[in-house]
């Protein structure tokens, strides 16, 4: 489970690095990404595209990048990641930071070495805030500071939360029209983005982004059943719990050095976020199952609508270990690749030409 889609894409920023190999290659490499709700099956769908296609699976989930944040992130197990190779798992210990800047330059990269190899990418996660990055790229901005942004955070403490949004408000009015003002994340890094730059955040969001080149990107989004996925999620929630939810996250703080700030980095994931508060006693067991539960089906409505403002998605109405849907999946991708003119030695090939011969069970 993750914590950043809902946060405005717009409060991104990529502090000047220069471009990566990945956005200088021709526009022809194909690109899988898999989209969906939490607990809808998109790692199944990934392996088994991945599998099918000679790919590699790209993760976008702004916690499964932390090594140990396992059983509450549904990070798929090393075993099962020994038939396909996985990329930006496990690559952050629990009190270090990723950016959506960080993460595109190391995305970037990694697509570039896959390309490179002559694999076909399979992007999946569930973080739409690193997705949109990747893809649509990032306005130039200043770099984050937390120093300012720890003073920042005591002012809207101790003067309240209207008071910063006002602040900004005399800063630029145009972000201050667009950001509520109880949101204290997106007033802060707006805030921090004007004080930083000498500019208003709205006016450095109109000098244009540099969206991914050099790949044919090709979406596959999942829209199961809602009354389903809800019982999956309360399913997966009491799963985590009995399996060691607790555990996990008292020996990650405790290896911390209790340095991980509670609301802060995986922290505040979902899961993660009641099982400390459970530790430090402050609700019971069930409390916290009943709470993460909620908490992860309003994320999963929330993930739903950001992701539909992706462009060009072919949705599925089904979860991603549904072998019927694995199938149906598989053929779409393999046509799209033939009508886009993939030659024979491309990623997917030997699937693709399987399907043509009649053969749909890979």
């Amino acid at each position: 489970m993750v914590t950043a889609a809902g946060i405005d894409a717009n409060l991104i920023v990529d502090p000047g690095a220069a471009p990566v190999a990945a956005q200088q290659t021709c526009p022809d490499h194909p690109l899988v990404v898999i989209v969906g709700p939490t607990a809808s099956g998109k790692s199944a769908l990934a392996v088994h595209l991945a599998k099918a296609l000679n790919g590699e699976v790209v993760n976008y989930d702004s916690v499964q990048i932390f090594r140990g944040f396992d059983i509450g992130s549904g990070k798929i197990s090393p075993k099962d990641r020994l038939c396909v190779p996985h990329h930006l798992l496990d690559i952050l210990n629990g009190n270090q930071v990723m950016t959506a800047g960080q993460y595109r330059r190391l995305a970037l990269k990694t697509l570039a070495e896959i390309r490179e190899r002559g694999k076909l990418p399979v992007l999946v996660g569930g973080t739409g805030l690193y997705l949109r990055a990747l893809l649509s790229g990032l306005f130039q901005g200043p770099p984050r500071s937390d120093v300012l942004r720890a003073r920042l955070g005591a002012i809207s403490a101790r003067r309240g939360r209207k008071f910063l949004h006002r602040l900004l408000g005399r800063l630029d009015p145009e972000a201050a029209s667009r950001i509520h003002h109880q949101d204290a994340h997106k007033t802060i890094r707006a805030v921090e983005v004007c004080l930083l730059s000498g500019q208003p955040i709205s006016k450095l969001h109109g000098q244009g982004r540099e969206p991914l080149a050099g790949f044919r990107i090709l979406k596959l989004g999942l829209n199961p059943d809602r009354s389903e996925l809800r019982d999956r999620i309360n399913r997966r929630v009491e799963s985590m719990f009995a399996s060691g939810l607790l555990e996990e996250t008292g020996f990650l703080f405790q290896k911390s050095g209790f340095s991980g700030r509670p609301g802060s980095g995986p922290w505040a994931a979902l899961g993660y976020r009641q099982a400390l508060q459970l530790l430090r006693g402050e609700i019971s067991l069930p409390e916290a199952v009943r709470d993460t539960q909620a908490a992860t089906r309003r994320y999963a409505k929330r993930q739903l609508t950001w992701f539909r403002r992706e462009s060009e998605v072919r949705w599925f109405s089904s979860f991603g270990a549904n072998p019927d849907l694995q199938d149906r999946a598989l053929q779409w991708l393999t046509q799209e690749l033939s009508n886009a003119g993939i030659p024979p030695e491309a990623p997917g090939a030997s699937a693709l030409n399987l399907l043509k011969a009649g053969r749909t069970q890979l």
